[in-house]
């Protein structure tokens, strides 16, 4: 090993200069001249020589600048070598972030409430009645909620009597919502940078196809779309530790929905993981999950919020209620002659904790282990209360 290298700054610009030398040349060498190649190579050798060697630094200086010279006479300049370097640099830099997405952390949005109070989805607060008390800050105060709190607030108004008749999905740019289209008594208008499902959130119904059912007539004027939209919690899922492990129970998880009946597929879900490949479960009448006839209550790792709810009081959306049973929230548990489904080997049920508003395993079962992507590590945006690791 050249210690040199590590106390002469001289000696660690000439290893940079053969380096760089050296792959111009390797990139050039099927079109230059048998001269070229042997005068480059022949100078790379006394700069190398001259650095591994006793050479003092004047002499390795004075072989750097024959390679300067023999490399600019004969190597072929690269054209805009400055917009090259650029892009090298840009495309190894997203290699990187798509490495480390894939194999490492990965962000992920929630858009539902499936998981609150744990996690919150994107909430919508509109104004009521006829009363426009829903106030829309200044542009300043807009901002500021906006990049820390992840606040949007949406005013459209009727451009005319009329109704809305038809919502487009919105375009796309990246990660981001762009514009969104809609019709309004047969004329076109655009919504920038719109909220995920913005005229649903706004109270309209609306079908796959787009169009608005049972719309109600506005006046000029009136508003269209008026409300508050709060961000989803945005977060990192760890994909490095199930390479090591496999889930353990109470866990939330991030999964496919590829192959899962009932579900959109091709997208990512995220829930509790509440019981595993071979368990007996059970919903209980007192909301509790029972395993393999083990009862699950506070003192379950992963569960102690859960379980934190009044037994007295009556389960409701987006506080703590356990895990409620009855035919529209759990049909697969309903439907079992005594109550009880097992889940398939290598396979997980998962349940939401807003137990009163979650697609979950007490509706469509089981999926594949294969589907897990990674679990819950901590929210990055907006600032709230949940910011950190304080989600479990």
């Amino acid at each position: 090993m050249n210690f040199k290298w590590f106390g002469s700054r001289t000696s660690r610009q000439a290893l940079d200069m053969q380096k760089h030398v050296r792959k111009m040349l390797n990139a050039q060498r099927d079109i230059l001249s048998p001269q070229a190649v042997s005068s480059v190579e022949a100078a790379l050798r006394d700069v190398s020589q001259a650095r591994q060697g006793k050479a003092d630094e004047e002499t390795l200086k004075k072989q750097m600048a024959n390679l300067e010279t023999a490399a600019n006479k004969w190597l072929k300049p690269y054209p805009h070598a400055g917009i090259r370097e650029n892009v090298e640099v840009l495309l190894v830099a997203l290699a990187v972030a798509m490495s480390i997405r894939t194999f490492f952390l990965q962000p992920f949005k929630i858009p539902t409430g499936s998981m609150q109070p744990t996690l919150f989805g994107v909430t919508p607060e509109r104004y009521s009645g006829n009363q426009y008390d829903l106030k829309i800050p200044g542009p300043v105060k807009r901002f500021l909620e906006s990049w820390i709190q992840g606040n949007s607030y949406y005013n459209i108004t009727a451009p005319e009597d009329g109704e809305l008749q038809r919502v487009n999905r919105p375009q796309r740019l990246l990660l981001f919502n762009l514009k969104q289209e809609y019709e309004f008594n047969n004329k076109w208008y655009t919504v920038w940078f719109p909220a995920d499902e913005l005229f649903d959130r706004a109270g309209y119904r609306v079908d796959y196809n787009g169009s608005v059912i049972d719309a109600p007539p506005l006046k000029a004027g009136e508003p269209l779309v008026k409300l508050k939209v709060v961000a989803g919690d945005h977060l990192f899922v760890d994909r490095m530790s199930y390479n090591f492990r496999h889930p353990k129970r109470g866990e939330i998880i991030v999964f496919e929905t590829r192959g899962i009946n009932g579900l959109p597929q091709d997208q990512f879900y995220i829930k509790r993981l509440v019981a595993l490949g071979g368990e007996r479960v059970q919903l209980g009448k007192d909301r509790h999950l029972v395993i393999d006839g083990k009862r699950l209550d506070a003192t379950t790792p992963h569960f102690e919020k859960v379980y934190s709810f009044d037994p007295a009081t009556p389960p409701m959306e987006s506080q703590f209620s356990g895990h409620v049973d009855g035919p529209r929230l759990a049909p697969l548990f309903t439907d079992s002659p005594d109550g009880v489904v097992q889940v398939r080997t290598n396979h997980y049920m998962v349940m939401g904790d807003n137990t009163m508003n979650s697609l979950d395993s007490r509706a469509w079962g089981d999926f594949p282990r294969e589907n897990v992507i990674g679990k819950y590590l901590f929210v990055y945006w907006p600032f709230s209360e949940r910011f950190g690791w304080n989600a479990r």
